[in-house]
């Protein structure tokens, strides 16, 4: 009994090995999967409670967009555009003189006023004329002098020649007499030499405007002593029409302007305020400089002006327009009506009451107009309200312009 009984417990044993005990790294899988669960529960669970509380606001939201959008539009139009480069200028005057006393004296009188314009040939200053009128009079008197030692010499020689004509007198007392004519002569013309010199120095004493222009702010008065030896300048005056303006251009764009006609000379040159607002006038290309500038790159250009209205001042900064040329046959929209992705530029062509997106290309911009390919003229793209407007929307035409606003608004 007993051996049969041990027989059969061991048999038993042997058949039901003792269960194994898990491995270590499986018991950390399986905390780290009901930690995630627990968490996926939570999240749900806020969600879920967030949902009720925001459902009215975002109904809004999607009926602001999924509605009607007010927009103002514009029409493609066939036109011309021009293609301008743009630079910094310097208003530089043609001709500027700093006058300077040729006479030494004390000065009499001041006759501008600061910032006068004059002509050429007006009287400016006066300088005290008394010293070199009585050095004019004694010219005067010197040459008349001599004159008339000269006209006694003459009156010597015809005497001289009827007494040789008679074999009065010798040759040689002739000849003598002949000398001594000529010897008078160089004499007189020595006194006339020193008459017209005093008087060219009579004629510093009275200054007068040597060009056109407006002079500056005054820089001597009455009772100044001042010397021809001196460099104080008495009056600046600058010429103001016609002025000019130096601008640049980019060596890069050197090429384009050069094989215009006449290499580009009488090309409209634009200038403008320093804000970009204002066009003050309209030049033309005169004259370009013979080098390239090797630190900047760039080319100077001079441009000429009228300045009617004197508002170009000399040294003054101003923003130029070259016009290079003109290109015909575009389709020109208004620039604020075509939007950017990047590199990407298209517009939402409106029709049937729709927005639909279309790619264009686009070309030169100019005064807020810009040319465009992959356009029809006469088509209507949308010009406001693009935060709102999505491919496919439907929209309502504003013939007023719109308030500038970001807010969505229920329709």
């Amino acid at each position: 009994m007993d051996e049969h009984g041990s027989a059969n417990h061991a048999s038993l044993n042997h058949s039901s090995p003792e269960p194994e005990k898990p491995a270590p790294g499986k018991k950390k899988y399986w905390i780290w999967a009901v930690i995630l669960v627990a968490v996926g529960l939570f999240v749900y669970w806020a969600v879920v409670s967030n949902h009720g509380q925001n459902a009215q606001p975002s109904a809004t939201v999607r009926r602001a967009f999924t509605g009607p959008v007010t927009v103002t539009t514009a029409t493609a139009e066939k036109g011309e555009i021009g293609v301008y480069l743009n630079a910094i200028g310097t208003v530089t005057a043609l001709y500027t003189v700093s006058v300077t006393s040729q006479a030494t004296g004390v000065i009499t009188d001041v006759h501008y006023k600061e910032g006068q314009f004059v002509r050429k040939g007006d009287p400016l200053i006066e300088i005290d004329p008394r010293p070199y009128q009585a050095q004019v009079v004694q010219a005067e008197g010197a040459l008349e002098r001599d004159q008339n030692v000269l006209a006694q010499a003459q009156m010597d020689l015809d005497r001289y020649k009827d007494a040789w004509a008679r074999n009065a007198i010798p040759r040689q007392t002739l000849e003598d007499q002949e000398k001594i004519v000529k010897q008078d002569e160089g004499v007189v013309k020595n006194d006339e030499g020193t008459l017209r010199y005093n008087q060219v120095e009579l004629t510093y004493c009275h200054i007068t405007s040597p060009i056109t222009g407006r002079v500056g702010l005054r820089l001597v008065d009455p009772g100044n002593l001042v010397t021809a030896s001196a460099t104080t300048t008495l009056v600046v005056i600058t010429q103001m029409q016609p002025i000019t303006v130096v601008a640049t251009i980019s060596e890069d764009s050197l090429a384009e302007v050069m094989s215009q006609p006449r290499h580009g000379l009488n090309l409209p040159l634009e200038a403008w305020d320093r804000a970009n607002l204002h066009k003050i006038d309209t030049g033309r290309v005169t004259s370009y400089d013979n080098q390239i500038d090797t630190t900047t790159g760039t080319l100077k250009v001079r441009g000429t002006y009228a300045n009617k209205k004197s508002e170009l001042y000399p040294n003054e900064f101003v923003n130029t327009r070259l016009l290079v040329k003109t290109l015909h046959d575009q389709i020109l929209l208004p620039s604020s009506a075509i939007q950017h992705n990047g590199n990407q530029a298209y517009v939402y062509v409106i029709e049937n009451s729709q927005a639909t997106i279309r790619s264009v290309k686009t070309g030169v911009s100019n005064e807020g107009m810009t040319a465009v390919e992959d356009m029809n003229a006469g088509e209507v793209v949308a010009d406001s309200s693009f935060e709102k407007l999505q491919n496919g929307s439907k929209v309502v035409i504003s013939k007023t312009a719109l308030p500038d606003s970001n807010e969505e608004t229920t329709p």
